[in-house]
């Protein structure tokens, strides 16, 4: 049975292990990545306990040694390794990315109302939501610091990555623009909220790679591409997956009111899951527990899955295309690979 045609389960759009995915590349690659991947994370949690404050160090520090799949560092790595990598410019660039990635996280939380992250209790839950958003403007300073290391135009194109990212989370749940259907503006959205900081992963490991700059753009456009796939998945994760093998917890974007693509595929798929769907989401925000477990279940079952499963796997193809300009070597193999697992994502 042929991925696009498979059942949807978590099994098959679990969560994704870096680990696995980078042992599955070139082995001389996977040790490079391996080295650099490490120094990333050691490096990363030495500038999080650089203050004055042992508080301030300590939780800064909370969900990254909470774990974490870490897809745009290797992102990072990857990009650069279709060059001449710089590695001191590489793990700066890697470090300055993911701390954007956890600064979010910690805002997320706040918004969605969440308690988990990354199986571990998020920071709204240990240390409430003044002290949550402190964190993440704290990581926010750090990531921009990071970022000088490498060149003040790593910076500006930062800035407006994190532009890209606000615009994105600020435009969630309103309606579309004329002319623009619902699926549409889930698309603009997911291409600001979530792919944005792909994009700018992986232009940045290919400047730090000292690729030329058609390959770097062409980076980019994979790491967009890439970015609204994952973003998807991530979605359909929020049905499927078990809370405890998702590391966070499941429903949440019927919890907040917020319509993803898998949503809006089951709601005009014009059957019998659409009408009683179309019943529950009308209040708005799916508060109530059970309400919240019958509409997972109809969303679960819904044919719209299938249908969403191959809008994911249009845009990791997409991804693929994007590649086009950056020359054949290991790395380029591993993006490719990386396409695969953002579709599968078996954890």
């Amino acid at each position: 049975m042929s991925p696009s045609t498979a059942p949807l389960t978590a099994a098959k759009i679990g969560k994704f292990d870096v680990r696995a995915c980078v042992e599955s590349f070139d082995p001389s690659l996977t040790s490079t990545l391996r080295t650099v991947m490490a120094e990333v994370e050691t490096e990363m949690r030495r500038r999080i306990s650089a203050t004055s404050d042992p508080w301030l160090n300590q939780a800064a520090g909370h969900l990254i040694r909470a774990g974490g799949k870490r897809m745009r560092p290797l992102l990072v790595a990857l990009a650069a390794q279709t060059g001449r990598p710089d590695h001191k410019r590489v793990v700066c660039a890697a470090i300055a990315v993911e701390l954007v990635h956890v600064a979010t996280l910690h805002h997320d939380d706040v918004m969605d109302c969440a308690t988990l992250r990354h199986g571990v209790p998020s920071a709204n839950k240990l240390w409430g939501n003044r002290l949550a958003v402190l964190i993440g403007n704290h990581l926010l300073g750090i990531a921009a610091t990071t970022g000088l290391e490498i060149s003040t135009d790593f910076v500006r194109r930062q800035g407006w990555t994190l532009t890209r990212l606000v615009r994105g989370q600020a435009t969630e749940g309103s309606t579309p623009r004329p002319g623009e259907s619902a699926v549409e503006q889930y698309l603009r959205v997911a291409s600001d909220k979530s792919a944005a900081l792909f994009a700018f992963a992986a232009w940045a490991g290919a400047v730090c790679g000292d690729t030329s700059e058609k390959a770097a753009e062409g980076l980019a456009g994979y790491g967009e591409a890439l970015g609204v796939a994952f973003q998807i998945s991530d979605d359909l994760l929020d049905i499927v997956a078990d809370t405890a093998d998702f590391g966070k917890t499941r429903g949440i974007d019927l919890q907040t009111g917020v319509r993803t693509l898998p949503i809006l595929r089951a709601l005009s798929a014009g059957d019998k899951y659409a009408e009683r769907l179309g019943e529950i989401l009308d209040a708005g925000a799916v508060t109530d527990p059970d309400l919240r477990h019958e509409a997972l279940t109809l969303l679960r079952s819904s044919p719209a899955l299938e249908r969403t499963y191959d809008d994911l796997r249009r845009h990791a193809a997409a991804a693929e295309s994007s590649l086009a300009s950056v020359p054949d070597c290991a790395a380029r193999d591993a993006l490719l690979t990386l396409c695969d697992f953002v579709v599968r994502r078996t954890y």
